[in-house]
């Protein structure tokens, strides 16, 4: 069976932001990782709202920490695709694979400048002139839509 492409949250901060993610990636079925700790208890009261009843189909892995989730990244050989404001590589330039990895930032913080360095390419979502970052569950749709078309991986 062929490996699906996966979303990662690094150490996310926003219960809504995550439940908004879960649901698009049960949508999709693409699976999760997150990457401890996260900002809040996993049975938050806004996590479950936002992902709905969709929360519970979710293909999710928890990962104690970053060093944890690449060693298993990294033996699977599979790419880190980190999603950043503040990368040079435009979305509509980057070419993926089917079983990329397309890591998020948190909310607040992106990634520390290590993991960044560990990353096999940084894209960036471009916008108008005047605006730095998109809210992250929105950046995640368009990155992964985008993957999706790309490898011809959206569900049927």
């Amino acid at each position: 069976m062929a490996r699906r492409m996966r979303i990662a949250l690094y150490q996310p901060e926003i219960a809504g932001n995550v439940g908004a993610i879960l649901r698009l990636a049960a949508c999709f079925s693409v699976p999760v990782d997150i990457i401890m700790p996260m900002g809040f208890a996993f049975s938050d009261a806004k996590l479950k709202r936002a992902a709905m009843d969709y929360g519970a189909a979710a293909d999710i892995t928890q990962h104690a920490n970053f060093q944890a989730f690449d060693a298993r990244r990294r033996a699977e050989g599979r790419r880190l695709m980190l999603m950043s404001s503040h990368a040079s590589q435009r979305l509509p330039e980057v070419e993926f694979r089917a079983d990329d990895v397309l890591l998020m930032g948190s909310e607040s913080a992106g990634v520390p400048d290590s993991v960044r360095d560990l990353a096999d390419v940084r894209v960036r979502i471009p916008m108008a002139p005047g605006f730095r970052s998109l809210n992250i569950a929105v950046s995640t749709g368009i990155a992964i839509a985008e993957a999706l078309r790309q490898t011809g991986s959206f569900p049927q």
